[in-house]
Parts: structure tokens; sequence; C-alpha cells
């Protein structure tokens, strides 16, 4: 099975919305990050995969449909390659929100890091997730504001110089079932769009503390 849609869009733009969105219209499954922490072992061979520097995709992606969210989107070049009858399907998010959502969920998660004594597995998701992400995406400089925001502006706006209109559908949180079914020719469910995912709900499934509101 080969993947049909390809999702470039980078963390905290809605991608886990969009692995139950697709899943419900046929494109099921969806990998996203969460697959690869809740299988023991994938951490590990996404590293060994993608530091080897000729990632077996079709090994890595076997009896999956779509994909959304990283890993994978930082991939997105070579997969578009590898997968040249696939859709692709861009989620953006202003830029402000997105750096602020991805330091108040993944950057705090991450840089407290695992317990000392939790498994191996996820000591090796951990070391993925700084490899993938923190180092090679953002350079290590995730923590600079204006570096990251620049980063995601400029991936998002390869992948818009890169993909021809035809193939590329550029989304946005609220969109809903709309821009998605007709881009791929499917019918519209009758029932509202997923949302997941967000902020306050990520911060109370990984244990940090609720975010204050502002007065």
């Amino acid at each position: 099975m080969a993947l049909e849609v390809i999702g470039a869009g980078l963390g905290r733009t809605g991608t886990l919305s969009l692995k139950a969105a697709l899943e419900r219209i046929g494109y099921a499954p969806c990998y996203h990050m969460i697959e690869v922490l809740a299988a023991p072992g994938r951490g590990r061979h996404w590293l060994e995969q993608t530091q080897s520097g000729s990632p077996d995709w079709d090994a890595i992606f076997q009896g999956y449909r779509a994909t959304v969210d990283w890993p994978a989107a930082a991939f997105w070049r070579e997969l578009v390659a590898r997968y040249p009858d696939a859709k692709v399907l861009l989620s953006l998010r202003d830029a402000d929100r997105w750096y602020d959502s991805m330091m108040n969920t993944i950057y705090l998660v991450m840089t407290q890091g695992p317990p000392e004594r939790a498994p191996e597995a996820l000591h090796d998701f951990h070391r993925m997730v700084y490899a993938l992400i923190f180092e090679r995406t953002f350079e290590g400089r995730l923590k600079d504001r204006a570096h990251a925001k620049r980063v995601f502006e400029e991936h998002n706006q390869a992948v818009i110089d890169a993909i021809p209109a035809s193939r590329l559908l550029v989304y946005q949180p609220g969109d809903g079932w709309e821009p998605i079914c007709r881009f791929l020719d499917v019918p519209v469910p009758d029932e509202d769009f997923p949302h997941l995912n967000d902020t306050a709900w990520y911060r109370a499934r990984t244990g940090l503390p609720a975010i204050e509101p502002q007065r």
C-alpha cells in the first residue's frame, strides 16, 4: 500500500485533528507522531532509518494510507518524490500562535526528558524527537523565537513553491470538512470536524500544569 496523502505541515498545526478527519473519510490508518509513541521500537527505527542515508519509506509506512505531523513532515521532499501520486496537505497556522503552542507543549515535555526509570523505548522516542525536530528542523534553536518562526514560515513557503497547485491543499484549522473532501473527492461527513490535541488537552495528557488565563 502506497501513501495516498502526505501531510507536509509541521506539528502543532492541527495535525491530530487532521489524522482523525482523514481516517473518518477513508484514509485509514493515518500515520502521526502518536503512532511512534504508541509502538515500542518505532523511535529507534526512525533514528536508524533516517541516519542510514537511505530510509526504506515503504517499510516505515507499511499498511498506512496517509501521514501527517512529525516525524514524516520533516521528510516531505523525499516522500513526495517517493509517492508521486499522493496528494499533499499543508496545514498552516499563524506563526506566533504556532510558536506559543510549541513552547507550551512539545518544548516543555522534551526539555524535561523522560523519567529516569522510563522504558528504553521512551528514551529512544525522546532521542528521535531531539534529532529530527530540535536539531534537524530547528538547528538546535527552537528557543530562539525569531529563528523558529522563520524556519516555520520558510518550510511552508518551500512546500507551496515545490508542489503543483493541483496536487496541494493549503489548509488552516477551522476550514472544516469541505476543502479536504473536495480536494480528495470524497463525500462530506454529516458530523462536526474533529478538534483534538489543543494546548490544554496536550498539557493535561502529558502531566504539564494548566496555563493560567491572562487577566
